[in-house]
């Protein structure tokens, strides 16, 4: 449907934030530090820069996501086509999602709204 997200690795998460806030002058959109996870702003758009901290997320690289209507449906399509997913759809804040890799290595995640669209 859309871009969703921006997801880049990275090892230490105040000199992150602070590069991305304060010298790139991106302004946050979310932080959830405590799950290893902060957001910033582009402009005025939805799609964010998401910094993951390897720490916690130890098999990082930098990912695009794209919205999809139901992650569940799409996961299932997806895989009857042969695409390897690196594990089942996991629960997020706003729905569901789940992250593959493209046959070059290039790693992509599919990701919903459902929780968000439960409650409009």
């Amino acid at each position: 449907m859309n871009y969703d997200n921006y997801l880049l690795p990275v090892d230490d998460m105040g000199k992150a934030r602070d590069y991305y806030e304060n010298t790139l002058g991106l302004a946050l959109k979310f932080d959830f530090s405590a799950k290893g996870m902060i957001a910033f702003r582009i402009g005025e758009e939805e799609p964010a820069i998401i910094l993951k901290d390897v720490s916690r997320f130890g098999e990082s690289k930098p990912s695009v996501w794209l919205e999809v209507e139901n992650v569940e449906s799409e996961y299932a399509r997806l895989k009857a086509k042969g695409v390897a997913f690196l594990s089942e759809p996991i629960e997020i804040h706003t729905g569901l999602a789940v992250e593959f890799e493209d046959p070059f290595g290039n790693r992509f995640g599919i990701t919903d709204y459902t929780k968000t669209a439960a409650n409009r």
